[in-house]
Order: C-alpha cells, then sequence, then structure tokens
C-alpha cells in the first residue's frame, strides 16, 4: 500500500570455481540443490537436506525471541519474573533436546567446525561458511560465527523462511514506504536536520538540539544512531553513570567491510556459466560468491586484515539488482553491488586516500575478472565505501553494519550492554530503537517495534 515492491531471490546462491567450468547454485528446491551439490560430494548431497530440516527447526524456535524484549537476569530471575522465564522456555521447548545441542554448538563452535561435521566438499562449506563471517571481523575459525550464519538465516519473506529479496527502486524504497506510512499515521518528518545533542534536564530526556541553532522539545527521545553516537557524542558525559558510560566505550565496532557499488554497461559473463545473449539468467539475480573455494580462502583473507593489511585474495559477494529492477540503470546496462571483506579500519600502510581506494577496487575487479573475463573492461563508474567511508557516510560507529559486533557478548541480553537491553536508557524518556539493540542488525524493523512497545509500555 505504501510502494514496497520486492523479488524473492530463487535460487539464491551462486559460486563459480576459479579457473573451471564448475560452479555451485542453489535455491528453494532441494531435488535440484541436491543435484548441484552431488558435482562436488554425493554424501554432502545426502547431508544437506537433513542439515537444512535442522537450521529451519532451530531458527523455528528462536525466531519469537527476535520480537520479544531480552530477559532482565537481575529483575527476571526473581519469582516476578517467572512468567517471561516460562514464555522463554515455551519458545524454545519445540527445538527438542537433538536440535537444542545442534544450537549450542551454532552459539559456541566456529563456523569451519560447524562445516566439517556436516559436508565433505570444499565449495559446498566455504559457500555456507561466508555467512558465518559476513560483516563480521573473524575469520571461519573463530568461535561464535556460527551464531552470525544463524543470525542470517533467521526471519524471511512471505512466509518463506530465510528469503531475500531486491527491493525495487534500491533499498531506500524501505525507508520510502516506512516513511510514508509514518507520514499517514500522523509523523512529521525532518531531514537535513542534524543534531548536536540530546537535550536532558534532571536525568530526564527533553528534546534534542539541532546543529545551527533550534530545538525540539519532546516527552520521549528515540536514538537509531549507534550506541556510541547516541550516548557518547550526543550526550555529555556527567549525565551517564560511569559503569554504564565504560560499558558503551567497550563495545566493539570492528569492521572488515569495504563495500563497492559499480555501473557496468553489459552484464558480466562467467565463465563457469557463460552468458546466452544479453538478458539475465538465473544466476545473475543470486548472490555471487567469489573467492568461497574454501574456508582456507576465507581464512588467510582474515589474517590479511589482522595484519593491517587488505586481503589478498578478498572475499566478495556479489548482487546485480539491475538483473531484476530495470528501472535503476539504462537500458543494456547494470548496476553491481561488491560486499567486500577484510579491509580493516586503520591500514598498517598508508591510508584510506582516494588513490589507496582506487588501488583497492582495481584488486577486486582483477578478481572478479578471474570468474568473468569482461567485468573490468564493462566497469563505467563505481563507488569504494572502506570502514571510514560508511563511518563518515552514514554514522556507523567504526563502519559497522550491525551497530556494533554481532559477537556472543554483545547479543541479546548484553546488547548494546547489561542491563540495558530492553531499549531504555539511564536517561529517563531516552530509548534505544537502533540496530545497536536487540535483536541487532538485519532489515526487520524488529529493534524499532520492540522499543515503540517499551514507550507505549512506559
Amino acid at each position: 500500500r505504501h510502494g514496497l515492491r520486492y523479488h524473492i531471490k530463487d535460487p539464491t546462491s551462486f559460486t563459480p570455481v576459479r579457473g573451471t567450468t564448475k560452479s555451485l547454485l542453489l535455491g528453494s528446491d532441494m531435488k535440484a540443490n541436491q543435484a548441484e551439490i552431488g558435482k562436488f560430494s554425493a554424501a554432502d548431497a545426502i547431508a544437506y537436506p537433513k542439515y537444512e530440516a535442522m537450521m529451519e527447526s532451530i531458527v523455528h524456535s528462536l525466531e519469537p525471541l527476535m520480537d520479544q524484549e531480552p530477559l532482565q537476569l537481575e529483575k527476571d530471575l526473581k519469582f516476578s519474573g517467572m512468567s517471561k522465564l516460562y514464555n522463554l522456555w515455551k519458545t524454545v521447548r519445540p527445538m527438542g533436546a537433538k536440535n537444542a545441542l545442534e544450537f549450542y554448538e551454532l552459539m559456541t563452535a566456529p563456523i569451519s567446525k560447524v562445516m566439517d561435521r556436516w559436508f565433505e566438499g570444499d565449495v559446498l562449506k566455504a559457500t555456507l561458511a561466508t555467512d558465518g563471517v559476513i560483516g563480521f571481523m573473524a575469520g571461519p575459525h573463530a568461535p561464535g560465527t556460527g551464531y552470525v550464519l544463524l543470525h542470517h538465516v533467521l526471519g524471511g519473506l512471505d512466509g518463506r523462511t530465510g528469503a531475500w529479496a531486491f527491493v525495487y527502486g534500491g533499498m531506500g524504497a524501505v525507508s520510502q514506504a516506512i516513511a510514508n506510512a509514518a507520514k499517514e499515521a500522523g509523523a512529521e518528518l525532518l531531514v537535513d536536520a542534524e543534531i548536536e545533542k540530546i537535550l536532558v534536564d534532571d536525568n530526564v530526556a527533553k528534546g534534542v538540539k539541532l546543529v545551527g541553532g533550534g530545538e525540539i522539545h519532546a516527552d520521549v527521545v528515540l536514538s537509531n544512531a549507534t550506541p556510541k553516537v547516541t550516548f557518547l557524542d550526543l550526550l555529555e558525559k556527567k549525565t551517564l553513570p560511569t559503569d554504564f558510560y565504560n560499558a558503551v566505550r567497550a563495545i566493539d565496532y570492528n569492521s572488515p567491510v569495504t563495500k563497492i557499488n559499480v555501473a557496468l554497461k553489459e552484464l558480466p559473463n562467467f565463465t563457469a556459466l557463460p552468458n546466452q545473449g544479453s538478458q539475465p539468467m538465473p544466476h545473475h539475480q543470486t548472490t555471487v560468491h567469489l573467492n568461497c573455494e574454501t574456508i582456507d580462502i576465507l581464512h588467510g583473507a582474515y589474517v590479511d586484515a589482522q595484519n593491517g593489511r587488505w586481503s589478498q585474495m578478498p572475499a566478495i559477494e556479489m548482487t546485480i539488482p539491475s538483473s531484476v529492477d530495470k528501472t535503476i540503470a539504462p537500458d543494456g546496462c547494470h548496476v553491481a553491488l561488491l560486499f567486500t571483506q577484510y579491509c580493516p579500519y586503520t591500514l598498517k600502510d598508508g591510508t584510506w586516500d582516494e588513490a589507496t581506494k582506487n588501488a583497492y577496487a582495481k584488486h577486486v575487479f582483477d578478481h572478479i575478472d578471474a570468474y568473468a573475463p569482461n567485468f573490468s573492461s564493462s566497469v563505467v563508474g563505481f563507488e569504494v565505501l572502506t570502514p571510514p567511508d560508511l563511518e563518515k557516510t552514514f554514522n556507523l560507529t567504526g563502519g559497522n553494519i550491525f551497530h556494533g559486533s554481532m559477537s556472543l557478548d554483545q547479543l541479546y541480553w548484553t546488547r548494546p550492554v547489561k542491563n540495558f537491553a530492553n531499549y531504555r536508557t539511564p536517561i529517563k524518556g531516552l530509548y534505544l530503537c537502533g540496530s545497536g539493540a536487540h535483536p541487532g542488525g538485519g532489515v526487520t524493523g524488529a529493534p524499532g517495534r520492540l522499543a515503540a512497545l517499551a514507550v507505549l509500555n512506559d
């Protein structure tokens, strides 16, 4: 009703194998998936449906927790909180004992260990493992990467668990649809209105002061900026308890992501699955995984960043939204969005100046050429957003797309910090409603909905 239209990806994933005509194409058709996986391993083709069934069982039990305010341990473990504990137990009970153990492993083990237990083929293991490290400054052998994979299969669209989609008009169309709904409900939206600080009087939020002058007074202030921006940049230190201030200051925002947006004069032509004319093929409408043939490649890419340099073999996720949405590029032309890692925020040698960013883009394009030889020659323009650029452009602290690492110490009742996972803050009337709050990053709307419910409840 408010203009949101999207195309659910199916097939969903395409992994070409460098220097060969082999590839792995996955989607919702299990028999087709098994045939694709069977090209690499007959045993994996048998194991894959069992793995998917296990993941679906865990997701079915966990998804309700994404729409519930986290338990507050100091309060809810008392008798008065028994109803919340019962609801938590009732939510996860359908998982069963066997899948509860699988869930425990996912929460604690490296994604590489999970993959090694289920599968033998390197291409399948690496393709699935990318969801365990995407946007996360950790290698596939790091504990906790199993949860990041789980986080990326939670949710879905139109009743399809784990489904991802291209939004017609770009992701800004999601924001615009929400804005349209808000205006219909009576909201007044001010843009280009930068906030200088949150106004506080006697530990109560009173509104905001705008850069350049002017104040907006309100009974309630909700911030969907990062916890660092909200509490350390927009509030005076003296307004916050010392323990809370120090906890916020310690939040990890480390990010490995450099985003490259590319304008192309023609479709990428993959050696593993060549184009048949100029029209997009099903694999063009997926997430394309490059440099994802083995988990060792992903690990090496991470080690490079730990040593202060960009990855020599960067993990690249490519999407081509113009393969579906013809409105975002001229006829015959395309837009490719590259999600690349690992890039350190601070380089050991040099800085992220324009020359360095262009050199990194060429480095990435050269790797893509190894899979689609026409890629570099088809580039007519590009934009490079390194971690510092993502921070400067979108106010994403550290360039972290999740408003803080999705590590186990920064989830559920410790997101953003312990004792304040219920969207409320030490300042009365001030609430956190962005991805820095439970359940974290992703296009879900869940933190905002839960924060709004907290306001209404108060």
